[in-house]
């Protein structure tokens, strides 16, 4: 809900806030944005999976009836919910940069930015577009759309040259952006979505790394305290903790145990 055009304020995207109701509906239309496009270019069966904070944020009765949608908080996989073999596409809509990227508004990594510092696979620092990226690759769907603000934008391309990118605004500062018109987003994003799913054949999936070596730096040494109690996980410094094994699928379901626990011994 981060990328979404004109948010730039936590009030924006928190339930708690007046504003939420605002932009909610701005996600829902750029998601049905998104829908359409791929439907232009004749894909059948959709499945929209809520992955912003606690999952309910999309307006259900507004959403394209032509899509199905998973919602709700917990769930396996989180923002990756519900894939699995026979998809053959993602599209990422509403994204924004990690933790400590300049210029992206809102970033963090898969956790509020009290949390996470920085996460890192095989020593690259990664954000959620390509933690989630890899785990559809796990599975041989390729990411074909990313939409966000242009940092958050530049930075999937880094992992992912050949995304379909779209930008909604542009960062000035973690907090302000140049942003498109809602209306005019939608339209880009739709036409995007066409054109990714046109040029499927050329979007290859993103490979996961094979054996998966995962540090999680913490904001605060509590956070890692906890999460070291987890078998398998090593403590590497005051906020650092790592885990390494063979399959990426585990890798996430054990980096989302990490943040859900992190999250519960935060005071």
């Amino acid at each position: 809900m981060e990328g979404v055009a004109g948010v730039v304020r936590h009030e924006q995207v928190n339930p708690d806030h007046a504003e939420y109701q605002v932009y909610r509906r701005l996600l829902t239309a750029e998601v049905n944005a998104a829908i359409e496009g791929a439907r232009e270019a004749g894909v059948q069966e959709v499945l929209v999976n809520d992955g912003h904070s606690t999952a309910r944020n999309l307006v259900l009765e507004d959403l394209s009836p032509s899509a199905e949608v998973l919602s709700g908080f917990p769930k396996p996989q989180y923002m990756v919910a519900g894939m699995a073999p026979g998809f053959d596409a993602a599209l990422f809509v509403g994204y924004h940069g990690s933790a400590g990227t300049q210029d992206a508004i809102l970033p963090h990594t898969y956790a509020p930015w009290r949390l996470v510092h920085e996460v890192r696979l095989n020593g690259a620092v990664q954000c959620e577009g390509s933690l989630n990226g890899y785990y559809c690759g796990a599975f041989d769907c390729p990411v074909v759309l990313f939409t966000g603000d242009s940092a958050a934008v530049s930075q999937m391309h880094s992992f992912c040259l050949e995304v379909e990118g779209v930008v909604v605004k542009d960062g000035y500062g973690a907090a302000a952006a140049r942003s498109l018109h809602p209306a005019v987003a939608c339209e880009r994003i739709r036409t995007g979505a066409r054109r990714a799913v046109e040029r499927l054949a050329t979007i290859a999936p993103m490979r996961p790394p094979s054996p998966v070596d995962l540090e999680v730096d913490f904001v605060r040494p509590l956070h890692a305290d906890s999460c070291e109690r987890i078998p398998g996980v090593r403590r590497e410094s005051a906020r650092t903790v790592r885990w390494r094994g063979e399959d990426y699928v585990e890798a996430m379901r054990l980096f989302q145990a990490l943040v859900d626990l992190a999250r519960a011994v935060d005071p």
